[in-house]
């Protein structure tokens, strides 16, 4: 299931801080500034974006570039194009003005050696996207081979990331049969 959301805000300065994770997929809209947003990065991309005049922010993580046709199947949520829209869409609807955006990227890391680089496309991408929207390209970290634990905190734009260390990821092999030709089911 797909969160497309956005949070109401509130006036509490002194609460707790309530994380949001956002997975592939998904984005999420605020103007709380008690909300921290969450997500782990490989090839993927989130685009961290707000209006510090209007104290609204958002982030979404998208798998693959895309295409204007890519929004047009079921896959949509997957893909940068139609993510980044939402997340466009979202704060000028929660009282942002396009002209007042700056964007931070992070992802778009190479995990897979000997294929093709989507970490690099996605972040190219993204940065396009920017550009042709005129919206501020104002930071980040994109590229290297690990990947990154992110947290933004969107209605003040501070982001702080933490790299993974590659590991190597066991393989687990199914036991042999029987000898007795009966089914073992766990």
């Amino acid at each position: 299931m797909n969160r497309h959301r956005a949070a109401p805000g509130t006036d509490e300065t002194d609460a707790p801080q309530q994380k949001v994770h956002i997975v592939q997929g998904e984005y999420f809209v605020s103007d709380d500034p008690n909300v921290v947003l969450v997500t782990l990065l490989g090839s993927c991309v989130a685009a961290c974006i707000r209006d510090p005049v209007a104290g609204v922010g958002g982030m979404n993580h998208f798998l693959l570039p895309g295409s204007d046709k890519a929004t047009h199947n079921g896959d949509a949520e997957r893909y940068g194009v139609h993510l980044m829209e939402l997340l466009v869409n979202g704060l000028l609807q929660r009282g942002a003005r396009k002209d007042r955006l700056e964007a931070k990227l992070f992802g778009g890391a190479r995990t897979i050696e000997n294929l093709s680089d989507i970490g690099r496309q996605n972040a190219t991408f993204a940065e396009r996207f920017l550009k042709a929207e005129a919206i501020a390209f104002v930071g980040g970290s994109c590229g290297g081979e690990n990947g990154r634990r992110l947290q933004f905190w969107p209605v003040s734009g501070r982001a702080r990331q933490a790299f993974i260390a590659g590991k190597e990821i066991p393989i687990v092999v199914a036991p042999p049969p029987r000898a007795d030709g009966d089914v073992e089911f766990f």
